[in-house]
């Protein structure tokens, strides 16, 4: 304490998951400087969440080891949904947040609009055509599953519109970075709210609450 003034209480999470088939901690700072450490047994999703820290400027730590011999959606749902849990934790009660975020991003040809709501009410609209069915040994028809563990987890109300793009990886990765680029939005404090819940009704859901 300097001043009289205390620093405000850190905004972040910490989720240790594990079941049969994966070991996965995540560690999360929203206030962070984009830094990250990302270690999952699936490079691409590490990329991606690469992305989400570096445009979202949240410090990630994500470990996990899974059944990547079988295949990677175990490894990749789970990660999600740590990583949803996590968001949650940081959010807590969403008091003085902006909570409503949008960001359209470019990559060389590919064009990708997400808007969110940190509502507290889970909902996924996903609309991307991803021509290829692989990027590297990525499947991509788990990038909606990534998502969809996220959204269910954190409760946030989430939009994914694809307006333009070619490039299997140029559409994924326009996609992570308008997300964080929203998410980052959605989540910064609002000077104006003075710490007020952002909601008419004076309450927002909390994700796993009962």
């Amino acid at each position: 304490m300097q001043n009289g003034t205390a620093s405000p209480p850190a905004r972040s999470g910490e989720i240790h998951r594990v079941t049969g088939e994966t070991d996965v901690r995540v560690q999360l700072n929203l206030d962070g400087t984009g830094r990250c450490q990302a270690s999952t047994g699936v490079p691409f999703l590490d990329h991606m969440l690469h992305q989400i820290s570096s445009h979202g400027l949240i410090d990630l730590e994500i470990r996990a080891t899974g059944d990547t011999h079988i295949d990677d959606h175990h490894t990749n749902e789970d990660v999600g949904i740590a990583l949803g849990q996590a968001l949650a934790q940081a959010l807590a009660d969403r008091r003085g947040i902006q909570r409503f975020g949008h960001f359209v991003a470019p990559l060389d040809e590919a064009l990708v609009q997400v808007a969110l709501d940190c509502s507290g009410r889970p909902h996924l609209s996903f609309d991307l055509a991803i021509p290829a069915q692989k990027i590297g040994s990525y499947d991509t028809e788990l990038v909606k599953e990534f998502f969809v563990a996220v959204v269910n987890n954190s409760g946030l109300t989430l939009h994914i519109r694809q307006l333009a793009g070619a490039n299997s990886h140029h559409i994924v990765e326009a996609c992570f970075k308008a997300f964080a680029r929203a998410l980052r939005m959605a989540t910064e404090i609002d000077p104006r709210r003075a710490g007020a819940v952002p909601s008419s009704k004076g309450v927002l859901e909390r994700a796993g609450a009962a």
